[in-house]
């Protein structure tokens, strides 16, 4: 059964609406909804449909159904903020890069925190790094039953966090910790908002902020660069030494909320984001 464990904290008439990733939980952005709620911002940490509750849930479910729930969070958080800033972790970040090349006028800038277009990290194991191919697959009916199972670090660089999330995960606390695998057929929906995103890029014209680990587990810089390349907008790109993937929990979350909080405010305030 899914839990609704989406929050709304109250600041500000600047808010930000934040995206988890694939089988994650808007617990995984409540460090940096705090954070950016302690610099004066609204925050709403929204739920992705289908997410925070079994693998059926998730599988009931796919891209459309993911982006929709997107789509009516910030209608809703529209309505209480004059400025709506988006920020999304991992395919978070693809989601809110969607939004914002749909609705320019909605989106007034955006957080894209170890974004993924392909997984492709240094745990990942070869075969990991062809599941590119998984739509192909799974539309023939191969893997519809199988998953790729979180690998050791599980993105996050800070011992003692990881101990705690990884054990939340695997005990089997989705809403806290999210699913401890992915499978196949969700990867493939994944995969597929994946490719219509980078056709996308290039209308995405909302100021970006890139925020990445530089020895990111799940996704390499080649992800960087990908949206560097694309985005139609201008963007800054900050490189972080010291976490994994997970860079919204890890040791370095502290400078993902100072940073994000100081690119919202400038664009905020009229004055150049990046």
């Amino acid at each position: 059964m899914i839990k609704n464990v989406e929050y709304l904290l109250p600041g500000g008439r600047s808010g930000v609406l934040l995206i988890h990733g694939l089988t994650g939980t808007p617990t995984e952005m409540r460090f940096v909804a705090k954070g950016l709620q302690r610099h004066g911002f609204s925050v709403y940490g929204m739920q992705l449909a289908g997410h925070c509750g079994d693998e059926a849930d998730l599988l009931a479910t796919g891209r459309s159904e993911w982006f929709q729930s997107v789509r009516e969070a910030a209608d809703k958080f529209a309505a209480q903020v004059d400025h709506l800033f988006v920020a999304g972790l991992s395919m978070g970040a693809l989601l809110a890069l969607r939004l914002a090349a749909e609705r320019p006028q909605q989106v007034a800038g955006l957080g894209l925190y170890g974004t993924t277009f392909r997984y492709d990290g240094w745990t990942i194991p070869w075969y990991g790094k062809l599941s590119f191919l998984l739509p192909m697959a799974v539309s023939v009916g191969i893997g519809r039953h199988a998953r790729f199972h979180e690998q050791f670090p599980y993105g996050i660089k800070d011992e003692r966090i990881r101990q705690r999330i990884a054990g939340a995960m695997l005990s089997g606390a989705s809403d806290e910790a999210g699913l401890p695998g992915n499978p196949w057929p969700s990867l493939a929906e994944f995969y597929r908002l994946s490719w219509r995103v980078r056709k996308l890029l290039p209308q995405v014209k909302a100021p970006a902020l890139i925020m990445h680990a530089k020895e990111d587990d799940v996704a390499s810089l080649a992800n960087v660069h990908r949206a560097e390349r694309g985005l139609g907008g201008p963007y800054e790109t900050v490189i972080l030494d010291k976490s994994y993937h997970m860079i919204t929990v890890d040791q370095e979350r502290d400078v993902v909320i100072e940073r994000s909080a100081a690119f919202f405010k400038r664009i905020a305030e009229g004055k150049p984001a990046a």
